[in-house]
């Protein structure tokens, strides 16, 4: 019997995905407008929960504001990188569920999340999901109105040689169930 799942595998979508990697070390180069623009483009351009699209993208590039988000996240690694972006969304804006009123944003902005590292890593950027962070800290910083949370740190820039982590997964059957549990 044929591997179905190789069959029908491409190298497009699954090949940037097995690309892609926490990266954690950075070359200090900075990361081109044109770049962080088309990122940004495709990240805008995520699906979101009725289509509200909770989400804000904040651009840090400047020094001395990147030096007051390490404040946020003291990690040195974190520290060299040339841009970091605060994803951010709006928890009034977002899609609630009637049944049980759970609200969407989390779910939202982390979709637009991977779509913004899926897109660096096709520019042959670096990034690395941070949410352990100080976020009042942080909304402080980048001047987040009240209704708005920094929901993920995303350090940004081109990756020094060998800095992709090892990315360990679980094996396909443990993880796809069909029909049922």
């Amino acid at each position: 019997m044929k591997d179905s799942t190789k069959e029908t595998q491409s190298a497009g979508l699954l090949a940037l995905v097995k690309a892609r990697s926490s990266v954690r070390s950075f070359k200090p180069d900075k990361v081109e407008r044109a770049k962080l623009e088309y990122i940004l483009e495709v990240a805008r351009l995520a699906p979101s929960a009725v289509n509200f699209q909770p989400w804000c993208f904040v651009v840090v590039r400047e020094p001395e504001r990147l030096k007051a988000l390490y404040e946020c996240y003291p990690r040195d690694w974190f520290a060299k990188a040339p841009v970091c972006i605060v994803v951010c969304g709006d928890h009034g804006a977002s899609w609630k569920r009637a049944s049980d009123n759970k609200d969407f944003c989390d779910v939202d902005v982390a979709i637009a999340t991977e779509h913004l590292v899926l897109a660096a890593t096709e520019q042959g950027l670096g990034a690395c999901w941070v949410c352990n962070f100080d976020a009042a800290r942080c909304k402080e910083i980048i001047g987040l109105p009240e209704s708005w949370e920094p929901v993920v740190l995303l350090p940004l820039g081109y990756p020094t040689d060998g800095a992709a982590t090892e990315r360990k997964r679980k094996p396909f059957n443990d993880v796809v169930k069909w029909e049922n549990f």
